[in-house]
C-alpha cells in the first residue's frame, strides 16, 4: 500500500499494514493500510482533528459481522482497545458502557446490578460501538430499546454527545455520520433479579448455541429479514442450504450464515452470498439485502463482475 500522507503523532499503537483476517470472524481478508488503537478518547480526537481529512476512517470492533475484502482497507482503521471496554453503573436500573465493551460483558454487569431487558446483547458476537452503529438486536429487542444517549468523535476530531433521536434508527441501521467512532453509550433497562436475568440468559445462550454455528468461521446474520419474511425461510426454500462456492459455504445448521469451511478469499465469501441473493430473488422474488458490512477493496486483478458483486 502506498503511503502519501504524513499519520500525527499518537499516544496509542499505530500500525502500518496491519492484516485484519486475525482479527474478523470470517479469518479472511487483506490488511488495513493503517490500524490504530487509541490510548482513549482524547488521543483518538486529536489524532483524527490533525488527520488529512482526505484520508478514509473505519471502526472495527469484533469484526463478527463483517467481510474485509481480499486487496485491504484504505486509511485509518481504528479498534477500541481495553481502554474502551469498561461498564459503569450510573443509577439503579443505567450503564454507561465503553465503545469497546462486548454484549457478554455489558449484560453480565447488568444481571449483576439487577438491571433486566439487556439480556438480549448476551446473543449478539460484537462490542457496543457496533452495537450503536448498526442498532443491533436478538430476540425481539434492539439497541434503540436501551439506548439513551451515545458519545461519538466524529472524522473531524469533534466529540459529540447524540441523544436517542438524533441517530433515525430503523431496523439495522443508523444514521450515524461517516467515519464517525462510538466511544461510549448509556444504556437504561429496568429493575430485575439477579437470578431471573441469569434464566434468561442462559436461555438466549442454549437457543443461540442450538440454531446457530458458534464454532465455525462465521459472520454471523448474513441478510436483513425483509418485511413479513424471515431471510432463513427464504434461503432455504431458494435450495441454498448448504451451497459452496470454493471453501465458502451456506451453512447448512442455519442458512442465513455464511462460513468459511477452511482458506476461503473473502471474494469467494462475498460472491458467495450474491450467488444466494440471486437464487432467493429466482424464486421468490424478494431481494435479500446485506446486513454484513462489507469493507476494503478488491484483490488487485479481481473483477467485481466476474463474481457478481452487488455494486
Amino acid at each position: 500500500m502506498n503511503v502519501c500522507y504524513a499519520l500525527p503523532p499518537v499516544r496509542g499503537k499505530l500500525t502500518h499494514a496491519a492484516p485484519l483476517a486475525p482479527l474478523v470472524w470470517f479469518k479472511s481478508g487483506g490488511a488495513a493500510e493503517w490500524l490504530f488503537e487509541p490510548a482513549d478518547a482524547d488521543d483518538l480526537a486529536t489524532f483524527l482533528y490533525a488527520l488529512d481529512p482526505a484520508v478514509p476512517v473505519m471502526g472495527l470492533g469484533l469484526g463478527s459481522n463483517m467481510i474485509v475484502r481480499d486487496g485491504g482497507v484504505p486509511g485509518v482503521v481504528v479498534r477500541l482497545g481495553k481502554a474502551f471496554a469498561g461498564v459503569e453503573q450510573l443509577d439503579a436500573t443505567t450503564l454507561r458502557c465503553g465503545g469497546g465493551a462486548s454484549g457478554i460483558l455489558v449484560s453480565s454487569k447488568a444481571r449483576d446490578a439487577g438491571i433486566a431487558g439487556v439480556e438480549f446483547l448476551r446473543s449478539i458476537p460484537g462490542t457496543v460501538g457496533g452495537f450503536v452503529r448498526m442498532n443491533g438486536g436478538a430476540y425481539g429487542r434492539e439497541t434503540k430499546d436501551i439506548l439513551i444517549e451515545c458519545e461519538v468523535v466524529l472524522r473531524s476530531g469533534e466529540r459529540r454527545t447524540l441523544q436517542l433521536a438524533d441517530l433515525g434508527y430503523t431496523y439495522r441501521h443508523s444514521e450515524l455520520p461517516a467515519g464517525a467512532i462510538v466511544v461510549s453509550a448509556t444504556f437504561r433497562g429496568r429493575p430485575g433479579d439477579p437470578a431471573a436475568i441469569q434464566v434468561e440468559m442462559d436461555r438466549i445462550a442454549a437457543a443461540r448455541e442450538e440454531s446457530q454455528p458458534l464454532r465455525s468461521k462465521t459472520g454471523g446474520s448474513t441478510f436483513k429479514n425483509p418485511e413479513g419474511h424471515k431471510a432463513w425461510a427464504l434461503i432455504d426454500a431458494a435450495g441454498c442450504r448448504g451451497l459452496r462456492r470454493g471453501d465458502a459455504q451456506v451453512s447448512e445448521k442455519h442458512c442465513n450464515f455464511l462460513l468459511n469451511l477452511g482458506n476461503a478469499s473473502s471474494a469467494d465469501i462475498e460472491a458467495l452470498g450474491e450467488d444466494v441473493r440471486a437464487k432467493v430473488k429466482a424464486q421468490s422474488g424478494v431481494g435479500l439485502e446485506w446486513e454484513i458490512q462489507r469493507v476494503g477493496r478488491f484483490a488487485e486483478g479481481a473483477v467485481e463482475e466476474r463474481i457478481g458483486v452487488e455494486k
